[in-house]
């Protein structure tokens, strides 16, 4: 089984890398549109950089899986208060649990105490 995630992964690799050699060209990201950078105060927020092609497929797919692990775990979030609240829950039932037993097992003999607790 090791193996074929270890081939999936050199796949993966061999893809990602053919795909960073074919798009090696550059591209201008700009934060504004040209037309909305002219008006005046909003020349704060403009922004360029020249980056290669798949620097920005990269990111953009980086950015998304991101976004994404971030939204899941926001969505789960009353999931995971809910296991909390149950153990918790639990935990101060089994310690009633064990007062009841040792009041019940007070005077008794500590073997006997032992087997009423076993069976």
């Amino acid at each position: 089984m090791r193996y074929i995630r270890y081939a999936i992964l050199a796949a993966i690799a061999v893809v990602l890398i053919v795909l960073a050699l074919a798009n090696r060209g550059s591209v201008t990201l700009n934060t504004l549109p040209g037309g909305l950078a002219e008006f005046p105060g909003m020349s704060v927020l403009s922004y360029s950089v020249e980056l290669p092609l798949f620097i920005v497929g990269f990111g953009g797919v980086l950015a998304g899986l991101l976004l994404g692990f971030v939204w899941e775990w926001i969505r789960e979030h009353k999931h995971r208060a809910e296991v909390v609240r149950k153990q918790s829950e639990v935990k101060k039932l089994e310690r009633e649990l064990r007062r009841k037993e040792a009041k019940q097992n007070e005077g008794k003999d500590e073997v006997l105490a032992l087997l009423d607790k076993a069976g």
